[in-house]
Formats: C-alpha cells, structure tokens, sequence
C-alpha cells in the first residue's frame, strides 16, 4: 500500500488528523508530569541498630558484623556497607540496580524478616533494629519556620500546626519536621544537699522510678457489669512532680523532691540537631509528593495555603523556603523550551535559506507536528517533561526533518524534470519508505543501550530512548503521509527551472569533480583518513574524563567538619559566625544551617550525612545561578583564612546518580592500624597533588575515652557490679532516665542528673556514689575502681561487603575527577599493601565505569540489531560491511572537536557518539540505496556512484547542518555540552564520510573502475 498515494486521496481525513495531532499535543503538553531531573529509584535502605554504652570495636564485632552476615544471605544483594560507631550501628542494604521499583516492597519484607531471625543472636542491651526503606523519599518542598522572641515551645506548637494543614494539600504525601528537639523532666540533684539531709541518693531513683508507671489494677465484676480499676498519683503537671515524697531512709523523715532538687521541663542535653535559617532559631517542615503526582502542581498549591496560613501566625514568626522543587523544575523547564523553540527557529531558518521558502515552511510545519504528536505519546507512555526528555528532543530535533527533507527533496526533483504530482509522490514513497524506516530504526537503535542499561544511570536517562524512538518514527511516517500530502498541495517549480538539470549548478560540479578525484586517487584517500583515525586514538587520551556534570542549580552545599568528638555547640557557634559572613554577601539570599547532621532530602541526588557532633550543614540560595563559581570562591576564600582548624567543602549539587567525592581510593583489609598507616600515605600523596583539594577520610580522628577501671573484687566485697558503676557515671554527668511524664499525647523522659555546676568536673569523678538495688547507701566510685584514665578508641570503622575499608577521599581544584585521579593513580598503586589487602578506587571512577559497563552490556543487541536491518535493507553483505567500516572514523571528528572546546568525555558524551553512529549510518543507508537504485536501472556504474552522491549531497548536508545547529543551544548548557560536542563535530566530519568515504569504499568493494576521463 502506497501510503503517500492514499493520504493524498484520503486529504480531508489526513487534514483533519493532523488538525487532532496538534491540539491533542498542546493539550498533552500542559497537562504532563513535569520534574526537574528524571526520577529514579535509590535501592537503598539502612538498618540502625542502637547499642547503648558499647565502643566502636563492640558494636562493629557484636552488632553490624551479626548483621552484615544475615543480610549477606539476600538474594538481591548488591553491597553490604556499615558504619560503626560507640552505641551506634548503621547498615546500608544496597540492592543491584537491575531491581525495578515494584520489586522492591517484597525485598524490604525479606530483610525485614531476616533482622527479625537474627535478633536473637544480638547481645542483651541492644535495641530493636529500625529499618528505613524510605530512605530515598524526596521531600521537594523544604520550609522553614522561623522565631524572633518566641520559646522553642511555642515555635513547635506552631510548626504542629502547619504540618497537620500542609497534610490536607493535594499530592503532598508525608510531610515531616526537621530540627525538632525531644522534650524531657529535668530533675537536678546536688550530691552536697542530699548528703547534708542524710537522704541515700537510692530514696529518690526509687521514688522516681515507681511513681508513674502504667499498672495493672485488675478488675471488678459488679453485678451485670466488669469494671476496671485505676490507681491515681501519675504526675499531671510539673508542680507534681515536685511535690513526690522522698523517703530521707533510716531517721523515716519524709521529703518533697522540689526541696533537694531542681525541677524544669527543658529539652534533652546535649541537643543532637538543630536548624537556624539566616541566624534565626527554625524548625524544618518538608513535604513529599505522592507517586505519580505532579511536582509543580503539588508545589503550587503548598505555596498557596502557606499564604493563607501567614495570617494566623504570630508577628515574629515566618515561613521561608529553602528549597521549592516546583519553581526549579518550572524554570528548567522553560529554558529547556526556550532552548527548544531557538533549535526549532535555527532548524526552520536553514530549511528557508537552503530549501527556499515554501519547502522550508513544509518541512517546518512538519516539524511541529511531528513534536506535537511525540508529546501526545510521551503523556500515553507516561513519560514525563524533564532534563533528559525535554533534551531528547532537541538531540533529536535535527533528525527530525532527515526524513521529510528526503520526500521534499525527491518530490522537487521530480517535479523539475517534468512529472506530474500524483506520480511524483507515488515514486517517491516506493522509492524512499522503505530504505528511509529502515535508517530511521538505525538511528533510533543507537539510543538502545541506555534503555537496556539496567543500573540507577539507565533508569535516570532511560526517556532518552523513548523520546528519540518515539520521534524518530512519528517523523517517518509523517513524512511518508502528511509531508507527501503538503508537498503535493504546495510545492510550485518556477517555469525558467522546469525541464532543466536540477544537479547543474555550480556546487554540484565542484563537488562531482572533488569526489571524482578521490575516488582515482582512492588508496591515498583512504590512507589519509586512517592516518587521521590513528591519530585521533592516540590523541584521544589527552581528552579529559568525568561521569557526570554539576548541576546549575542556583544553591550551594557547604559541608563543614570539625574533629571527631567535638561537641555541637562548637559547631553551633562556628557556623554562626560564618552565617554572618555569607549573609552580607550580595549573591547569598538566604542560608539554611543545620547543625549535628545533613538537612532532609530534598534533592534526590543529595545524600544527607548522617547524625554526627562534629558536623554541620548549609544550604546556600544564590540568587542567579551565574553566580555560582563567584560565590563559591568567596565562601572558599572565608573558610580558608577564617577557619584553619575544620574540614569544610563547598560543592554545587550533583546531577544523577552520584558519588560522595569525585574522587576515592578504598583500601581493605583486617587490620586498623595497617589501613590507617595505608590511608595517611594516600593521604600525603593527595596532599602533595596542587589540583587536589578536601583531602580526608572516612574513619576520621580517633576520640577520648575516659575510661573507669572496674575492680570485681572490690565491687563483690560491697555488692556493686560493673553495670552499677556505669549508671553511676551516667548519672553523675548526662543523666539518666528515671520514668516518664505524660502530657497530652506525648511522653517524656524524667532525667535524673547532678546541677550544672557538678556535671562537668571530671577531676570528681572518683567522688560519684555508686548504688546497687540491696543497699540504699553509696559507695564512692573510687572505691570501686583500680584506675580511671584517658584512651583513644576508632571513632567510626567503615565496612564494605564484610571487609574493613577505609574510603581516602577528595575533589579536584581544577579539571576533572580523571584527570586529577591519572595523576595521583601510579603513586597511590605503587603504595605496598600487605597480604590480605586491597585497593580499588571509587568516587565518579567507579561511578562511570559501572554505568558504561551496563551500557556495554546492551551494545551487542544493538550493533546486532542495526546490522540486521541493513542487511534486510540491502539483502547483502558489501553494503552493510561498507557502512561498518565508516563508523569508527566519526572518531576523528569526535576526538578533535573534544579537544578544540576542552570539553571531556562523560557519560553523556558516549551517548552522543552511539547517537552519531546512527545518524552515520542513516545517511549512508540512504546514499547507498541510490546507488543501488540507479545501477539497477541500467546506469554505468562509475556514473551511478557519482550522480547519486551528487543527488543525495543537499539531503544529507541539510540533515547535518539541521542537526548540529539544531544542537547549538545545548552547547552551552552544562549538562548537555559535552553531548552536544561530541555530536557537532563528530556529525560534520561523518558528513564528510558520508559524502566521500562512502563512495569511495563503494567502488572499492564493488570493483567499479574509475571510466577515464577524455
């Protein structure tokens, strides 16, 4: 069927099909999910485990490594990591990639069940393990709430109350409070006024203890009726709590605990995380959407009820964003359109100058249609709009019109010479359709292993395939129907060019004679060219690498370390100071600040870290994201002449799947001293490289431990165990839990603790009473003990699938992460590790090459596949074998245009040459069938070679200069640039194989002899 033939016989129904197309695809547009990035699922999940009172080396020996070896167990299991820390083990589950997000529910259940077998195994003290599955939710909506002269209680009161209205908000999922401090009793006991009244400090744990617990009074059966019975007395105020009766022990003389104790509702010390937004005391409140909601329309309406919901706040107190997903995504979102729409007006420009006006206007109407209709299946297949959808696009924009400018081109040339239109249309589908399918479905395959990549990369540009696929066949068989029909109706040939040689002009001679040439002459052409293509291998090393880019996003991320053990007020304050600096800035418009641990992720490539003392987090809002390198330098500069003693890093956000530095040497092995003795030489080597910068690790300082040497037989003597004299050091210093208070809905801790004035003198430790359940009386801890001094323990101990590793990590100054790791690489690998050691590198390295090695994976089915539709095109070998040889000679132009821009060879960049390699192909497919065709026809072969290169040479010229000026906008787009690049320069030089190389291999294969010339 002759569907050029039936669209024109059929033109009301074409016409009005078309007409649904274009309103269907602005329909579809505007009411498309819209995001930022594209979502992919993060399979990850952690399992916390607290041990209370364990060091480093306990809990990693009796909990994570218990752990570690159940989860080991688990199918699906990618990495097994774990952090070990004094109290604290933390276990992250990584499953392989090639799991889809429907899959994971299931494995979540599995690990869940496999905590639940081990935990018997788990020492007595350990508490149940928390498993967060939801540890890759990304909360797009981040508010803070700030307060000028309100109590933190009154704060939080208001926060409760927007949390419960923003809940109500369309499309949002969870939302949740950043910041929030745990309230608590504070009960303040001087060992000196206990003493003076003889009251065993025993009276008042026991009074404290038993007062207001939940208890079990039983019931009463009352004729007809069972009726349950209550004992009053739990404390329904703070007052109550100082009105408990404290036994004074032998003399029997009764106390109230408000006249030995110090009573106050507080919050717990020290405070693990707190949030202040430009200086101001803040809490946190980020929202989720739920899945498959719209981001921006989510977005939108959070901001709308945050402004009614402004008016009930106190004066004093306001609601600020540190970061709104919907406005990020609507702005990338417009440039990317605008970006769009100056490839579209490049791409119709060209058609107009080279094409003329008619045929331009054509193929641009057809153009249109083409990404209306491609928008209408983008909604069916429930792609969404986002930074790789949106730039498949524009990468496929330039091929878009390959096919209707073949029609164009075949239809004009045929109305030239004299033939009618009906019969002009008819042989140009039968001539065209088939080798024009068959080079589309090239083209669209070489985006195939990106789909097929089964990996957190492959999933994150899996709608690049899609789109371009999509696009890619939506443009055939627009060009085969409505192009045929539109150039039916509206090409007109001038009478002084009817009946006149269409090829006579004088670029059609210069390039016959140029070609001429080369094919005489085709052993020198061909040497030429393998001289440039062993050239640009060799050169291609000097091509910078990297995964990929930094985001534009307009904030910055400054992480800041101090060394391990530091308490969080240090980190408080520090941070403080530097808030003030970056707040007079003119670029900063706000900064979030979240002490003792990384903000909510609001961002799904940023990784929080976790809770940590010694660490703390801002969040920068630039008001331009040109800003960027600017402000950077300026906060840099700061930290480096303001703050000698930390560890700061400032980063931009990353993009895709990410690492946590760019660059990461893992070493691995048993013992610790010998991987801290491999990670300082590392270290050293990094340090002594001027493009490093950020140079630490992860294990970090070692911190003190004061420690209490136990004497059994002393402690057996007075009936004191070891557990007694560690509640005794808790006692005398943090406190300890002694029953609860209830109010409302909330339960809070009753702390037992010495006044301030008594909680910090270490030197006094020996004076602490130590209690045990027999006795009422104390026994001074130095009593008990043969010693107290001070150690040094691990702070934390890293391990990755059951082995210690300890990660050395840092980023480059300047250039790429490759670059700087080439230059550290053989000094690090020349390091001697012993027996039972490793080192493998990480960081973007271990990122890129695992994502490329999943692309690897899908290149056999692709090459196979292209092969297998050229050689149904052709059914032979020579022609298929020919455009094969073609391929690797894109290189050239690749390897040179990287090299001229300074731009490296990424993740995207490799995308761009499999998509170079399809163009490549497409228009050698339709070069070689006109050979084909006009052999065929009884034409001297030497003259069939040169007259259908002549005949294709605008076709092809025009689909390049359409594609790489199409690609234009993207050149200076951050992310795409290297993408765009590798297309541009690789596609003008293939344009040039298509043109030259091709026919030359031609006759070469073929064995057509140049006719001599007279």
């Amino acid at each position: 069927m002759n569907l050029a033939e039936l669209s024109i016989k059929k033109r009301a129904i074409t016409q009005f099909i078309v007409l649904l197309l274009f309103v269907a695809g602005a329909y579809s547009y505007f009411q498309m999910g819209k995001l930022e990035d594209p979502e992919f699922t993060l399979k990850t999940a952690i399992v916390i485990t607290q041990y209370p009172g364990a060091s480093t080396i306990q809990v990693e020996e009796e909990v994570t490594d218990v752990l570690e070896t159940a989860i080991q167990q688990m199918e699906s299991l990618k990495h097994v990591r774990s952090m070990s820390r004094s109290g604290l083990s933390v276990v992250w589950v990584d499953i392989q990639e090639s799991r889809r997000k429907h899959e994971l529910p299931q494995i979540w259940d599995d690990l869940r069940k496999k905590m639940r077998d081990v935990t018997p195994s788990l020492p007595p003290g350990v508490k149940p393990s928390i498993i967060r599955d939801d540890f890759g939710d990304v909360y797009g909506v981040f508010l803070t709430v700030t307060s000028d002269g309100f109590s933190y209680a009154e704060l939080k009161d208001q926060v409760d109350e927007l949390r419960k209205e923003l809940l109500l908000v369309k499309n949002v999922a969870k939302v949740e409070i950043w910041g929030a401090l745990q309230e608590c009793i504070y009960v303040d006991v001087s060992s000196t006024s206990l003493s003076e009244r003889g009251i065993p400090p025993a009276s008042v744990l026991n009074a404290l203890d038993k007062q207001n617990l939940v208890v079990d009074s039983g019931y009463v059966n009352l004729g007809r009726e069972r009726v349950r019975l209550a004992v009053d007395g739990e404390f329904n105020s703070v007052e109550a709590v100082g009105n408990l009766i404290v036994s004074s022990g032998a003399s029997d003389k009764m106390v109230l605990l408000r006249d030995i104790a110090t009573i106050r509702k507080g919050y717990v010390e020290p405070v693990t995380k707190q949030m202040r937004f430009n200086g101001m005391p803040s809490l946190g409140l980020a929202a989720s959407t739920v899945s498959g909601g719209n981001v921006i329309e989510m977005g939108e309406a959070v901001k709308r009820r945050v402004e009614e919901l402004k008016q009930f706040l106190p004066i004093g107190m306001e609601i600020s964003v540190v970061a709104m997903q919907s406005d990020l995504v609507q702005t990338a979102i417009d440039e990317f359109m605008m970006n769009l729409g100056a490839a579209l007006l490049i791409v119709v420009g060209l058609l107009f100058i080279f094409m003329g006006m008619r045929s331009g206007m054509l193929i641009g109407l057809g153009l249109l249609l083409t990404i209306a209709t491609t928008f209408l299946i983008m909604r069916v297949l429930h792609v969404d709009l986002q930074r790789i959808s949106l730039g498949a696009l524009i990468i496929a924009l330039g091929m878009l019109v390959d096919n209707a400018i073949v029609v164009t081109e075949s239809m004009l040339i045929k109305l030239q010479i004299g033939k009618n239109r009906m019969q002009a249309a008819k042989e140009t589908y039968s001539e065209t359709a088939w080798p024009l399918l068959g080079a589309t479905i090239v083209a669209a395959l070489a985006f195939l292993p990106v789909y097929l990549a089964d990996n957190n990369t492959g999933e994150f540009c899996e709608s690049l395939f899609v789109v371009v696929g999509v696009s890619l066949l939506v443009s055939w068989l627009l060009a085969m129907t409505v192009s045929a029909l539109w150039c039916y109706i509206g090409l007109k040939i001038p009478e002084n060019m009817q009946g006149k040689d269409p090829y006579a002009g004088i670029f059609f001679i210069t390039y016959k004679k140029v070609l001429d040439f080369c094919i005489r002459h085709r052993w020198v052409t061909l040497a030429i060219m393998g001289c440039l293509l062993v050239a640009a291998i060799v050169n291609f090393k000097y091509v910078d690498k990297t995964f990929f880019p930094e985001s534009r996003r307009p904030q910055l991320i400054v992480d800041y370390w101090l060394p391990e053990g530091t308490n969080v007020e240090v980190v408080s304050d520090d941070l403080g100071k530097l808030e003030k600096m970056l707040l007079a800035y003119p670029t900063i418009e706000g900064v979030a600040t979240f002490v003792g641990g990384g903000g909510t992720r609001f961002y799904l490539s940023l990784e929080p870290e976790f809770t940590n003392s010694s660490y703390g987090q801002m969040i920068l809002n630039i008001d331009s994201a040109d800003h960027l390198d600017e402000t950077i330098g300026f906060v840099q500069k700061e930290l480096d002449e303001k703050f000698l003693y930390a560890e700061p890093r400032v980063r931009r956000f990353p993009l895709g799947a990410a690492s946590k530095f760019k660059v990461e040497a893992r070493f691995r092995g048993p013992d610790r001293a010998v991987l801290h003795d491999l990670a300082e030489k590392a270290k050293y080597i990094m340090r002594s490289e001027p493009t490093a910068k950020y140079v630490r690790d992860d294990w970090r300082q070692p911190v003190k431990v004061i420690e209490a040497e136990y004497s059994q037989a002393r402690g057996l003597r007075v009936g004191v165990t070891r557990k007694d004299v560690a509640m005794a050091m808790k006692r005398g210093y943090d406190g300890v839990p002694m029953g609860v208070y209830r109010e409302d809905n909330k339960l809070l801790p009753i702390i037992l603790r010495p006044p301030e004035n008594e909680r910090h003198r270490v030197e006094d430790m020996r004076m602490l009473q130590v209690l045990n359940m027999k006795s009422t009386q104390g026994v001074p801890l130095g009593q008990l003990v043969s010693d107290v001094t001070t150690k040094w323990e691990e702070s934390t101990i890293h391990r990755r699938d059951h082995q210690r590793t300890i990660t050395v990590q840092c980023d480059p100054r300047v250039g790429t992460a490759e670059t700087l790791r080439q230059k550290i690489k053989p000094a690090i690998e020349a390091l001697v590790l012993p027996a039972g050691y490793t080192l493998e590198w990480g960081g973007d390295w271990d990122k890129s090459n695992e994502s490329r090695s999943y692309v690897a994976k899908g290149l056999p089915v692709t090459f196979l596949s292209m092969a297998l539709v050229v050689v149904m095109l052709f059914n032979a070998y020579r022609q298929p074998l020919i455009i094969a040889l073609t391929v690797p000679l894109s290189i050239i132009g690749v390897t040179s245009g990287l090299l001229l821009t300074n731009q490296p060879f990424g993740f995207l960049a490799l995308l761009g040459f499999l998509s170079l390699s399809g163009m490549l192909i497409k228009n050698a497919v339709i070069l070689i069938d006109q050979i084909d065709v006009e052999i065929a026809d009884g034409k001297e072969p030497y003259a069939a070679v040169l007259d259908s290169s002549v005949s294709r040479i605008r076709p092809v010229l025009m689909a390049a200069m359409s594609t790489v000026l199409g690609m234009m906008p993207l050149v200076i787009d951050r992310f795409w640039a290297s993408m765009a690049v590798t297309i541009c320069f690789g596609l003008t030089f293939a344009t040039v194989l298509t043109l030259i190389i091709v026919p030359v291999l031609y006759t070469l294969f073929f064995r057509i002899r140049p006719v001599k010339q007279s």
